[in-house]
């Protein structure tokens, strides 16, 4: 049987999504990615450097949204306003990248222990203040916590509900559930 080249980095991210999201990161080898996409592993290894590289290229996109969202909390007038900011642009993120997050079920931890990912610590924590309303008070940052949480973890349950559906479900939700700003 004759092996066939990817003709472009794109076959090889589709393939890597895919098994993400059936087996999970850690259960996927660069092996699996290339049978999946009719190649050699010398060939994935051609475009991307190891395993991370290819998870790192599927999240580039999302990444970039995420950081935008942090420079308008950062820049956001007062406390209402970043939670207002957080919410909505969370929403929206999670919304437009469903499927990203979804691959990252169960393991987004572990994996924010990558090189490529250690900014996200950092900004998840300001995103967590910010759905908080920049309170200390344990019950807003507990409340905000599960908020972000439970968004990101449930979101690629609902890959098949329109965006002007799931949008303003997730926003009605967020709003009940974090504490009003004084």
């Amino acid at each position: 049987m004759a092996r066939v080249v990817p003709e472009t980095r794109d076959e090889i991210l589709a393939a890597a999504a895919r098994r993400f999201a059936a087996t999970g990161y850690r259960g996927t080898s660069l092996q699996d990615i290339a049978r999946d996409v009719g190649c050699s592993k010398a060939a994935v290894l051609y475009h991307f450097a190891n395993k991370d590289a290819i998870l790192t290229a599927l999240m580039a996109p999302a990444i970039a949204v995420l950081q935008a969202l942090d420079d308008r909390i950062v820049a956001a007038a007062g406390p209402a306003d970043a939670q207002c900011v957080a919410a909505e642009g969370f929403v929206d993120l999670a919304v437009r990248f469903r499927r990203e997050i979804a691959l990252l079920r169960g393991e987004f931890p572990e994996l924010l222990q990558q090189p490529a990912f250690a900014h996200i610590q950092a900004i998840s924590e300001r995103l967590i203040g910010a759905f908080a309303g920049r309170s200390d008070r344990p019950s807003a940052r507990i409340a905000a916590l599960v908020v972000l949480a439970g968004i990101a973890e449930t979101c690629g349950e609902f890959v098949d509900v329109p965006d002007e559906e799931l949008r303003p479900a997730l926003l009605a939700l967020v709003r009940r559930a974090l504490e009003p700003v004084d």
